[in-house]
Order: C-alpha cells, then structure tokens, then sequence
C-alpha cells in the first residue's frame, strides 16, 4: 500500500480508546510509523464517562495480543483476576499504561474534523490512491493543523453520538427538556447520587446500558426511600432484554439479565412495554413522557435514554464510502452484525476486506464500524485491526487470517434458514420465526464445514469461536472450541 508520494508518512488512528491503541500496538510491532489522535484530554475520554460500570467482559477478552507484548516488555501483567473491570480499571490499568508505552506517538487534544485526500475532493477518483490523506485537525487551543498519512483508521467509537429519545427522529419536546436527561450511563451511586434520590426516573431502551442503570436505580432505592424507577421499551416483551442467564459463557453478562427480570417481577422496576416516545411535556419540575399511541408516563424527574449510539460520519464526509444503508456499517460487514440475526457472540470472523471502502487505505474500526449496530465486543476490534494493520504492511497471508473466538452470548440470534438457534422455540425469543416472518440474507452467515455441526449456548459446550483459513477475509468459517475461566461481574464493553 505504499507508494513514492506516501513513503515514510505515517499511518492516522483516529481515537485512543481500547481499539485505537490496539491499533497502534500492532503498527508499532510491524515498525509502521504512526500517530493516534484523540479528542479528549487523555486516553480513554469516552471510557472514562463510564468509569463507574462494570464491564461483564474479563480481561481475557480485553486484552490485545499486541498490546500485551508490548506491556509485558515494559513489565506490566494481565490483572490476575476473573471479575471483569470497571471502566475506571480498564483505563488506569491498561489504557494508561499502553498509551505511556506508546508515547510520544498518541497525542491527545487533537480532534479530528474532517478527512480528505491531499489536493482531491471527492469526487475525483483518479489517483486517489497515490495521493496522501489529510486529516484537518482542531486542537485544544482552539488552532487547526493539517495531518497527512499514507492510511487512515477511524476508531473514534460512538459515545458521542447517542440515539435520541424518540425513534429515528427526537420526540417532541425532547430538546426543550434537556435539563431532565442524564444520557444512557448516569452515576446513580456516585457524584450524581443526590439527583436521583427520592425522585422518579425513567430508563428507556433494553440493552445493557438500560439494565446497568436500572440495576442501579433499584440498589438506590433500598437506601433512599421514594425512589421510583420506570422501565419504557419498544418491543411487546422483555423477553431478550434478559438475556440467556446461566446459558451465557459470560456469566455476569447473564446475571445482569437476571437480576433485571427478578426487579421487575418483584415490581421494584415498573415495566412499560410496546412505548415508543413522542412527545416530552415539560412541567414546573417533572415531565410527562407520551408515546406515539397516547400511553403517558408522568411525574417524571429523570430520563435516561438508552436507546443506542449511531456513528458520527460528518468528518468522512470528503471519503468515498460505501455503507449499508440502514446500518451506516461497511456494506459487506452489515449482514454479519445485523441484530436482527445476531447477538454479539456469532458475529462471524471478518477483517480488512470486509471493512474495506472504495476509499483505498481508509478504514473503520472498532465500535464505529458496527455503526447502528449492538453487537460489538472490544475482542472483535482487537481482531478487527490485527487484519488491517497487517494488510496495511502488505502482509495479506496475515491479514486474511482472521481468527475469532468470542463467548456465546445464551441470547438467541436467527440462523440462515430463519431460525431461533436456541433450538428449543421457547427461550428468550418465544416460539421459532417463520420463514415467511423473516428473510435472512445470504451473507449474514459464513458456511460451516461439510460434517461439522452447529454449536450453540443450547449444547452445553465451552466458549466457541469462528477461525478462518482461507483468502478472501475468510469466506468459510469453521468452529473451534477452547474451555472459558469461569467469570463474575457486570456490562458489556464496546
């Protein structure tokens, strides 16, 4: 990938968070110069906005390969421990250490503003590819600068861009209510504790921002007499909020489902299904929330809208893209991390060619590469720029080789042929879809071996994974097995 006009030119990570450096680890291991650039005022910022949750993904799946090379030599070790970290532990005992083996090559304050190529917009297509990218970047004194680099990866993740209140567009009255939203992760239990305290607070999605935060709206409520918590989502049941429990390979992923459920059998939680927001009336103190079918949930203090992140692709306005258009993921990786076929633990092996653009270079990485999507684990972005950074170095043999094991999520996710692979039709998805109720796309699954069986969280085995050996990113996957450590814990970490 390197030609006479971007010889010696570094390669741009966008974002220093846990896939952005392990993004730089491997250019730093391949001995490709580079620079991260990140937003915030140190590493980790979006991290760091959720440093009070526990994640429920151990260490093992945290930790890059690269990363932990490169640490070890600087005498660092793996946190010896099966409890998974907090966001606060994921920065001060990895993030911060990396980013310090690193340096000087990870400069925070710098955000980037836009990309192009260098004397090309973009609707030029000759010669792009010989052309270096600019990345236009507005540092923390408010003076811009011009970055160049022989290829750029965007990790810069989704935080900052969350779903509104209301579906696809903000509900009515969302902005004039601005003063009662906390944003998806509030610190009920910390430094935001007396905001919540004896008043009423509604929690709207059903993923697991929503069930960490009503997980501690209820641990409040045992403390602070007339806490009140409001539990709003869209679909009819609560079913797959729950998760698969005990059939979860990563148990505190499980248990967070099933302390969920017990709250709101116990009635702790009030449960409103089948409510999409539409209107948000502001009162004196409190707001009324109505949905798009008249239901009214009133007396309201707080609203937390959990209701997912979409990638913010105003800086890639300049590149030529190609993204799913429902998704905003690469046109080739969406079938593989739909939701509505997969959960986070079958998403297939991909790498460089699925996250390719027609942009030569350009890739997206990490939890911005999922764009809609919810499905992403930190350990598939590890994998994910394993691929890249190799294919950038000219290493496609390495590059092609994706391997990825990821633990079963005991959630069930729809299999080519439209069916519940829960196998049983009556777990957390109810009865088994029809196939006239649901079109899966060929892509969404890679083939299995002729003779190798499916193998899910109904089978009972360990942790499973997809490895690929084949060209092409991996056209064919097969299943490979390795026992998992048993784990405690809390959330899942994107």
């Amino acid at each position: 990938m390197t030609t006479a006009s971007n010889a010696g030119v570094p390669v741009a990570v966008i974002g220093a968070g846990p896939v952005g450096l392990a993004a730089a680890a491997h250019l730093a291991r391949r001995r490709l110069p580079y620079v991260v650039l990140e937003s915030g005022p140190s590493v980790g910022a979006a991290v760091r906005s959720w440093a009070h949750i526990r994640t429920f993904t151990p260490w093992r799946w945290i930790v890059d390969a690269a990363a932990a090379e490169i640490l070890t030599a600087a005498g660092w070790a793996i946190p010896a421990t099966n409890i998974p970290p907090t966001g606060g532990e994921l920065v001060a005992h990895y993030l911060e250490p990396l980013a310090a083996a690193l340096a000087p090559h990870v400069q925070t304050g710098h955000r980037v503003v836009a990309i192009s190529r260098d004397g090309l917009d973009k609707a030029k297509a000759i010669g792009r590819a010989d052309r270096p990218f600019v990345l236009r970047v507005r540092r923390d004194d408010g003076s811009t600068i011009d970055v160049r680099a022989r290829a750029v990866l965007d990790a810069s993740g989704t935080w900052g861009q969350p779903n509104p209140l209301g579906a696809g567009l903000p509900a009515h009255g969302e902005e004039d209510a601005a003063a009662h939203l906390v944003g998806p992760l509030p610190d009920v239990l910390g430094w935001q504790r007396s905001r919540f305290a004896g008043r009423r607070t509604l929690v709207v999605g059903a993923g697991h921002s929503a069930a960490n935060t009503l997980l501690n709206l209820a641990r409040l409520a045992q403390d602070e007499p007339g806490t009140s918590i409001v539990w709003a989502i869209r679909r009819p049941a609560p079913g797959k909020a729950y998760g698969g429990g005990e059939a979860d390979q990563l148990s505190a992923r499980g248990q967070l489902g099933t302390d969920l459920r017990a709250l709101v059998e116990s009635g702790a939680v009030e449960l409103v299904t089948g409510f999409t927001a539409g209107r948000v009336e502001v009162g004196e103190e409190c707001v009324s929330v109505v949905s798009t079918d008249g239901q009214r949930i009133e007396g309201v203090h707080n609203v937390a809208a959990a209701t997912g992140f979409r990638p913010d692709l105003d800086l890639l306005r300049e590149l030529q893209l190609d993204l799913h258009p429902g998704l905003e993921a690469p046109r080739a990786l969406a079938p593989l991390i739909d939701p509505a076929y997969h959960s986070c633990g079958t998403v297939p092996p991909h790498g460089h060619r699925d996250l390719a653009h027609p942009e030569p270079g350009f890739y997206v990485v990490g939890m911005k590469s999922y764009g809609r999507a919810p499905t992403f684990l930190i350990t598939t972005g590890n994998e994910q720029v394993r691929s890249v950074v190799a294919a950038i170095a000219g290493d496609l043999e390495a590059a092609d080789a994706v391997h990825l094991e990821l633990p079963e999520t005991g959630v069930c996710s729809v299999n080519d042929r439209g069916e519940d692979t829960a196998g049983t039709g009556d777990g957390c998805c109810g009865s088994t879809p029809a196939l006239d109720e649901l079109t899966v796309p060929p892509g969404a699954h890679r083939a299995r071996p002729v003779g190798l069986a499916a193998q899910g969280f109904s089978t009972g085995l360990a942790a499973q994974g997809f490895s690929t050996g084949v060209a092409g990113g991996g056209q064919v996957a097969e299943l490979v097995r390795e026992a998992a450590a048993p784990t405690r814990g809390g959330c899942c970490t994107g």
